[in-house]
């Protein structure tokens, strides 16, 4: 890997990270020392102090160990929305020497029996509106199930819109393997010592599922450690600052930004379980918010909103982002607000973020520069030899945060884990770019390319196009098939509101023309109210590819 990056590297900050070995656990430890009663999170204008999570997460953990016979290395399922919750277990689970299976809440009866299949777990950490989609596990999988209420924490009253799913009052089922929340507390029982160390398995992160079934990623508290400490690092982020909580926090763009790295600074979020942009706004100003991670679709929401000229956002000093590419045109629109977008990359598989442009030159459309310890190369997808900079390969990484492998599955590892010069790199399956500065630009998914009559079609390069119509909100690009060109390109648009049921397809198609080269623009465009998004925000462009499939073979 080259060093021409090095010369954007934060001011602030050495070449090099030296991360905590220790557990995850230890930073809640002191954080609670250092800033016992401070709100660690707050939650529809409820807090949580730094004291009350540790002391709520080791009761957890007692349970956990104590009447479900939790054993060190053991892998427990956490499955619920961003909540207080959320992260009492996911840090009772760690401070019961077991590993933390975050699962996506969209997941349904037959993806959580995989999942749980898959890693082995016996128990579960499950809030109560998802209940009915794991209870069919039962006796079968899962022998305990801790059953979470989100309203129970809504102690103090809020003026905040509070969607039904969180206010909804306790109803705990008749079954014996179901223990309430609060009843697993009031046990007051105490875990014995904390044995796991830093090579110990922590998290337990299945993958999206974009390149076949997902896969669980292995990850021991020292991956996890570098990307928790190594992202608040770069910023320079302190204690004293307040952060949104958007990101959920079962991906590990959430985790990592919003939940792990502000306990380990001792810093405060609020939480947002369900996306509101005027509840976002309300408490922004409330609490002096400085920032927050997302993907990009949200934070377009945000400021799309026509009354968010009443609200004082002035605390905001940056945004951060990833899981999706931040279309250009969208970036200046945000930079004319003066905010500045600083995107990331990352994957399940490395614990978030490899990549990040660097505070004094954020480039648009970029996935920024490799961090602390990491060697990233763009190479031939064939061969692994590295490619000049300019030329699209996939991109490589190694570094300390990239995952010990999948698991149960030494095949998939095998090919996702290659050698190259002696060391292990991740094939991430991701085609980019660097430039002469050494950043790293994203160009598509290996696998996503369009063939039209021979000419290569990336499909986020025609959507960042697309991105640059004023009266386009959101893009979304797939192939059709074509009996004269193989494929064709299509576009699935989302107007902004203005601007529904006035512009037409063929004016669309037409401004592509005057902006692309003709092979890239789009054939024919679908106007849809909506684009369908994963639980982590992403555009399941997937899903509209297998659409378009099916109705060509019908």
């Amino acid at each position: 890997m080259g060093s021409a990056h090095f010369k954007f590297w934060p001011r602030h900050a050495l070449h090099e990270l030296q991360a905590p070995a220790t557990n995850l656990f230890y930073n809640l430890e002191v954080s609670a020392r250092r800033y016992a009663q401070k709100p660690a999170f707050i939650y529809y204008d409820n807090a949580l102090s730094f004291a009350a999570l540790e002391e709520e997460a080791t009761r957890l953990a007692g349970y956990l160990q104590q009447r479900c016979g939790v054993a060190a290395g053991d892998r427990v399922l956490l499955y619920m929305q961003n909540s207080l919750q959320f992260v009492i277990a996911y840090y009772g689970i760690l401070r019961a020497n077991a590993v933390v299976v975050p699962l996506n809440p969209m997941y349904l009866t037959q993806e959580l029996g995989r999942c749980a299949r898959d890693a082995g777990a016996r128990t579960a950490i499950v809030a109560q509106e998802l209940y009915p989609r794991i209870a069919p596990l039962l006796g079968t999988q899962l022998e305990h199930l801790v059953l979470a209420t989100y309203s129970d924490y809504l102690k103090a009253p809020t003026e905040l819109s509070v969607p039904e799913f969180i206010s909804a009052p306790r109803m705990t089922p008749e079954h014996p393997a179901v223990v309430p929340w609060e009843r697993a507390l009031a046990a007051n029982l105490r875990p014995g010592p904390l044995t796991q160390g830093a090579d110990d398995l922590a998290v337990m992160p299945y993958t999206s599922g974009t390149t076949g079934e997902p896969k669980g990623c292995m990850h021991t508290h020292r991956t996890t450690m570098h990307t928790t400490v190594g992202s608040m690092t770069w910023f320079a982020l302190q204690a004293e600052m307040t952060t949104l909580g958007l990101a959920p926090f079962f991906h590990v763009t959430g985790m990592q930004g919003s939940m792990n790295g502000t306990i380990y600074l001792g810093s405060t979020v609020v939480l947002l379980p369900r996306w509101d942009r005027e509840v976002a706004a309300q408490c922004v100003q409330r609490y002096r918010v400085t920032g927050w991670t997302a993907v990009p679709t949200l934070i377009q929401d945000f400021f799309a909103n026509p009354d968010i000229g009443r609200y004082d956002l002035s605390s905001i000093r940056q945004l951060h982002g990833g899981g999706a590419a931040m279309p250009a045109a969208v970036a200046q629109r945000l930079l004319d607000r003066g905010v500045t977008y600083f995107e990331g990359y990352g994957l399940s598989e490395t614990m978030a973020a490899t990549h990040i442009n660097p505070p004094q030159l954020a480039k648009k459309q970029c996935l920024g520069i490799p961090i602390y310890g990491v060697d990233s190369r763009v190479v031939d997808p064939q061969t692994l030899e590295e490619l000049p900079p300019g030329e699209v390969g996939e991109i490589v990484t190694h570094g300390p945060q990239v995952m010990l492998g999948y698991w149960n599955k030494p095949a998939e590892t095998a090919a996702a884990l290659v050698d190259i010069g002696g060391k292990k790199f991740l094939r991430t399956g991701d085609l980019g770019r660097v430039d002469e500065d050494g950043f790293f630009f994203m160009v598509d998914r290996l696998k996503r390319m369009i063939n039209a009559s021979g000419f290569k079609v990336w499909p986020s390069e025609v959507e960042t196009f697309m991105y640059q119509h004023p009266q386009v909100q959101e893009a979304c690009i797939v192939g059709v098939p074509d009996a004269h060109r193989g494929e064709s390109v299509k576009a699935f648009v989302v107007l902004r509101p203005e601007a529904r049921g006035k512009l037409t397809e063929e004016e669309l198609i037409g401004w592509c023309r005057a902006n692309m080269a003709a092979y890239k623009v789009p054939r024919s465009i679908a106007f849809v109210e909506a684009l369908p998004k994963s639980g982590s925000g992403k555009i399941q462009w997937r899903e509209l590819q297998e659409q378009e499939r099916l109705a060509a073979a019908s």
